[in-house]
Order: C-alpha cells, then structure tokens, then sequence
C-alpha cells in the first residue's frame, strides 16, 4: 500500500433536507463542532444553487475539511462522533461522507 502525503480532504455531501428551515437553524452547531476537530486546516462550507427550473437540486449543501494528510484526516474522523451525530439528526434526507486526496489547488 502506497503512503497518502497529499492533503485529505473529507466532504460532506447534504441531501435536500425535508424541512431545510431547521436544517439551517442547527448547520451552524454542525459548523462548530467541525472547527473543533484536530488537525483541520481549512473548512469550507456551500450551499448549492438552486436550479432555475425549480427542480430539485443533486444536493443541498457541501463541507469540505482539509487535513495536511490521509493520517491526520483519519485521526480527526476519529473524533467526529459529535458532528456525524449531529449531521445524521438534521440531514434529514441523507448525507454522503467522502475522503479524498488533494491532488491538485490553485
């Protein structure tokens, strides 16, 4: 198995939510229990466009949280007890958890 050097990034896919008004209300503590992990060096957080048609959209919102390696990304998912229970509460719809290697930034 090859050695992971390359940040990692780990991202949190939102399904659209069945009440998106809490939803909103509790993201906020979401986002505070993701800046607590050890390790993070950068969060970023969207909100998907809506589409012009009114359909709906392929997701509701995404997280990223950046870790200097797969190592660190790992010992943070670790610790985040807290943020998936409090993601699976008011992700009413689902959420995809993905880990991916930074292969490249501008």
């Amino acid at each position: 198995m090859t050695e992971h050097v390359n940040q990692t990034k780990i991202t949190f896919v939102y399904s659209n939510p069945a009440d998106p008004e809490a939803f909103e209300a509790a993201y906020p503590d979401q986002l505070a229990l993701a800046r607590k992990l050890p390790g993070l060096l950068r969060l970023e957080a969207a909100k998907v466009w809506p589409k012009e048609d009114g359909s709906a959209t392929p997701a509701y919102r995404l997280l990223d949280l950046y870790f200097a390696d797969y190592a660190a990304a790992s010992a943070a998912a670790a610790e985040a007890g807290p943020l998936v229970g409090a993601t699976k509460q008011h992700a009413t719809s689902g959420v995809i958890l993905a880990f991916a290697e930074v292969l490249e930034t501008n």
